[in-house]
């Protein structure tokens, strides 16, 4: 675990940003300008920085000069997050202070992977952490035995992110989640453990979840379980309307909160 200080006057840029690393168990405080932000800096003991270019008050480079410049926080990783794109940006950036850059619009998938890489490798926690997120070549099933769990919820995601920001929103609130990638996996683990919830990403590589409800609808034994759609890859209405009329009982968006994951959750398994 990392503490990592994310300066942005973005707000949804800033909560999307601080609920991907707090789910991958960082701590993460967060400033919504250039000033907010280095007095942020100064009452924190802080691993590593995440800044905006464009703030108010003191933008990313001001930000940069007065870090740079202390010899307190010289050595803390500075990682700028922007939209430039112009030629000669990366070394203007690099010149100012900042030890690397992720451009925006951020991929969720990649972007704490990319704050990691500059995370000191003294900081607890951090090979521990990378060691845990390595893809499995079998599907993951979480410690908590049946007895235990509240319920069994199958995960269906081709990216290894997003089922890690599942499994640890939902396990530690006592669920059992069986996490696979394909929807043939899936199919296997629904005939084999009769989850009590499935919920599904829709557009995956070369499948798409709508074709897996169908099959879960066809299948008597589990033709009742509730199904729920979580994607952020939905560009019109008509793929939530669908996805309803196919059986779904939710389409969830994300970036979703973790609070509002569980209780969608719960809302689905009262359902039930």
């Amino acid at each position: 675990m990392a503490r990592i200080l994310v300066i942005e006057d973005n707000p949804t840029n800033l909560e999307l940003m601080t609920y991907l690393l707090k789910a991958f168990g960082h701590e993460v405080s967060t400033a919504c300008d250039g000033e907010e932000g280095l007095n942020a800096a100064r009452r924190a003991n802080i691993d590593l920085i995440v800044c905006d270019v464009q703030l108010p008050k003191i933008d990313g480079f001001g930000v940069a000069a007065r870090l740079k410049g202390h010899p307190t926080f010289r050595s803390i990783p500075l990682i700028a997050v922007t939209a430039l794109a112009m030629v000669g940006d990366r070394d203007k950036l690099l010149s100012a202070g900042f030890n690397g850059y992720i451009s925006k619009p951020i991929d969720p998938e990649k972007f704490v992977g990319q704050v990691e890489a500059f995370i000191p490798a003294h900081t607890p926690g951090v090979a521990t952490q990378a060691v845990s997120r390595e893809p499995a070549t079998q599907p993951h099933v979480s410690a908590a035995s049946p007895v235990e769990a509240r319920a069994t919820i199958l995960a269906v995601d081709d990216s290894p992110a997003n089922l890690q920001l599942i499994c640890s929103t939902l396990e530690p609130f006592g669920y059992k989640v069986i996490a696979v990638s394909t929807i043939a996996s899936a199919m296997a683990m629904a005939q084999e453990f009769s989850p009590d919830l499935i919920i599904s990403d829709l557009h995956m590589h070369g499948e798409i979840g709508f074709d897996f409800i169908k099959k879960i609808k066809r299948d008597v034994r589990l033709k009742n379980i509730p199904f729920v759609f979580l994607s952020a890859t939905v560009w019109k209405r008509q793929d939530q309307v669908d996805g309803l009329a196919l059986g779904a009982v939710k389409f969830i968006l994300r970036p979703i909160d973790p609070e509002l994951l569980i209780r969608e959750v719960e809302e689905c398994l009262g359902k039930n």
